[in-house]
């Protein structure tokens, strides 16, 4: 009861905010709606009151429904597995291979080389080198979530659209072999130490296991679907295996000094890669799957909006390295983004947009926080505020600047009908992608 009532509230108080946007003409995304409606549900407005059940009470309430935001994600995955298609990918894998890698890895560069300065200018004792270079590599890390919800929204379709989706997929990857790498090096600063396996082996392990458990399951399932005839029940089935993936992607076990583990993102997003690309079916499946999951997305993004922590807003210092850090991600997204799409040849509205697109960030730098923790109790802290901090202003604005960045490339023509949030994303036919197409 005490669980449900305050989630139940989070889906209502979502749903209003969309339409008191639309009674004001603000013209915002409805994700923006959703983590607004999330800070007025969470622990510093209706929390505050203090009446169990209405609203989150405290950021411990917010974690006990943490599998909500888990199941999500790992939805968003399926679903931009879907733009993995080797019918697509014939025109921009090539592309989005070298554009997923290269702005990710401009992004680090640029976060690093700011705040090593910055450690080099204060001193150790307010952050220091392994600390720094610790959050250059979280920099790398793009929310697939809101780019999705955004894409999804406005039906969304072109050139940029088409590059966008996998290059967000692939940040995935990216982001945690950067991350092991540079938290390995940042041990090693602090310990004197480096540990070859810690650094090169497991992050590799993980990105390999994770896309071998998702081949799996997904040819498991494409079998299994033959089974059914009904709709509903290939539906009920789909939704099933991603649960059950979902599931299997948080085992982990040690051989000998060698650490296994998966990334549930990695895990189904190869699990929709796979049906996709030898289901037949597969069209109908994932756009009836986008119909079930419509209520989970709204959700997910206004239990986001309670979790952010306003009080990282007392600490000056947090401030002023969080500026540091967001602004140098955003010139690392963006020129990156630019360059790498220039020599691999992309339009140039393409070119010029999307860095813009590739903001967003949250769920899965908040996870790469959790490790940090091991740096030590201050650095640990500090890079978790720092990271809020981008998360809070990249959550608010980054919807709202990815939808103007597909307006200008013009893979967004026209406003979305004034509909509920159910029938935004069913899409109709005529404005359907390639991806959702294909059947």
């Amino acid at each position: 009861m005490n669980q449900l009532l305050p989630l139940a509230i989070a889906l209502i108080a979502g749903l209003l905010m969309t339409r008191l946007f639309k009674k004001l003409h603000l013209n915002f995304p409805d994700v923006t709606a959703f983590l607004i409606a999330g800070l007025i549900v969470g622990p510093y407005c209706l929390g505050r009151i203090g009446i169990p059940g209405i609203g989150f009470n405290s950021f411990e309430d917010v974690s006990k429904v943490e599998v909500i935001s888990t199941v999500a994600l790992g939805f968003i995955a399926f679903s931009i597995g879907n733009e993995f298609r080797l019918s697509q990918l014939k025109g921009t894998g090539k592309q989005a291979t070298i554009v997923g890698i290269l702005q990710a890895v401009v992004a680090m560069v640029c976060v690093d080389i700011v705040l090593v300065v910055f450690s080099l200018i204060v001193g150790p004792d307010t952050l220091n080198i392994s600390g720094a270079i610790t959050l250059g590599a979280i920099a790398t890390a793009t929310a697939p979530a809101a780019t999705l919800m955004v894409v999804k929204q406005y039906k969304a379709h072109g050139k940029l659209t088409d590059l966008l989706l996998p290059v967000v997929a692939l940040d995935d990857a990216v982001g945690l072999v950067a991350f092991a790498v540079s938290f390995g090096i940042a041990q090693a600063l602090l310990s004197s130490s480096i540990s070859f396996i810690a650094v090169i082996i497991n992050p590799l392990l993980e990105i390999i296991c994770s896309l071998v458990l998702g081949s799996v399951l997904g040819l498991i399932l494409t079998k299994l679907e033959e089974l059914f005839y009904s709709n509903s029940n290939r539906t009920a089935l789909s939704l099933g295996f991603v649960l059950m993936t979902i599931a299997l992607s948080k085992l982990e076990f040690a051989i000998g000094p060698v650490e296994i583990s998966f990334s549930t993102l990695l895990v189904c997003m190869m699990l929709g890669t796979v049906l996709c690309n030898l289901c037949p079916r597969s069209g109908d499946i994932m756009k009836r799957t986008d119909q079930w999951t419509v209520p989970l997305f709204c959700l997910f993004f206004v239990i986001s909006g309670a979790d952010l922590d306003l009080s990282v807003f007392k600490n000056p210092l947090v401030i002023l390295i969080g500026v540091l850090y967001i602004a140098s991600r955003s010139f690392g997204k963006y020129y990156g983004a630019r360059w790498s799409c220039s020599i691999s040849g992309c339009d140039e509205k393409t070119t010029k947009y999307l860095g813009y697109a590739l903001l967003p960030q949250a769920g899965v730098a908040l996870g790469m926080c959790t490790q940090a923790v091991t740096l030590g109790s201050y650095e640990g802290k500090l890079i978790r505020n720092i990271v809020l901090f981008g998360v809070l202003i990249y959550e608010l604005a980054g919807p709202m600047i990815t939808k103007w960045a597909l307006t200008q490339s013009g893979d967004i023509q026209e406003k979305p009908e004034d509909k509920d949030s159910h029938d935004r994303f069913n899409t109709p036919k005529a404005h359907r992608t390639p991806a959702e197409g294909n059947s």
